[in-house]
């Protein structure tokens, strides 16, 4: 079967086997695993010397620098909601200040409305003296 695939398949084929068991017997190498599990640690106790260092000089480690990302989200989420509220409030008093507007100006509209219906209550009086008796 391997016989009616081309060369370079058959190259790349057997590669890829050699390849799968040289990193399969590497992960079960006692000694790989135990270099591997030795870096990690290494890397965790740097990473935390390092944070210990940044917090002795007063600088701020990268975990602080997200939560206080975190932090200065939410308080500009929150903003956001107070100033929508200030805007409706600001237009709810714009609203109550223009009523208060034409209430004013009410009386001044009473005024001129008795002054029209006396000056139509004169026209009547005179059309219907002017009006000949039948």
């Amino acid at each position: 079967m391997d016989a009616d695939k081309p060369l370079h398949e058959r190259v790349v084929n057997q590669s890829e086997e050699t390849l799968g068991k040289l990193a399969q017997d590497l992960l079960e190498s006692p000694v790989v695993s135990g270099a591997l599990s030795a870096a990690f640690g290494t890397r965790e106790r740097a990473m935390r010397a390092q944070e210990l260092a940044l917090a002795a000089l007063n600088l701020p480690s990268a975990s602080d620098l997200e939560r206080l990302t975190r932090r200065i989200r939410n308080v500009s989420q929150r903003l956001e909601g107070i100033e929508d509220v200030l805007d409706r409030l600001e237009q709810r008093v714009g609203q109550l200040a223009e009523g208060a507007e034409e209430e004013r100006d009410l009386p001044a509209l009473e005024q001129r409305l008795g002054a029209l219906e006396a000056a139509l209550e004169r026209v009547e009086s005179r059309l219907a003296a002017s009006k000949p008796a039948a």
